[in-house]
């Protein structure tokens, strides 16, 4: 039976706290984006469902 050596678990809880904190500045970079894009203006882009042509390919495919 191997025996876990200390120095493994320690390397391991090390990098999921590390991986944690990537993972956390990623989400509040991504709030920040948001509201740039936010602040442009809406009303050049036309509101509700829009059909672009990889959807209706799409839907040629589900055709029974």
């Amino acid at each position: 039976m191997k025996t876990i050596k200390p120095a493994n678990r320690r390397n391991f809880l090390l990098a999921a706290g590390l991986g944690s904190a990537g993972v956390a500045a990623a989400v509040v970079t991504a709030g920040k984006r948001v509201k740039v894009a936010a602040t442009e203006p809406a009303a050049a882009e036309p509101s509700g469902y829009r059909a672009s042509p990889h959807i209706l390919k799409y839907y040629q495919t589900t055709k029974v």
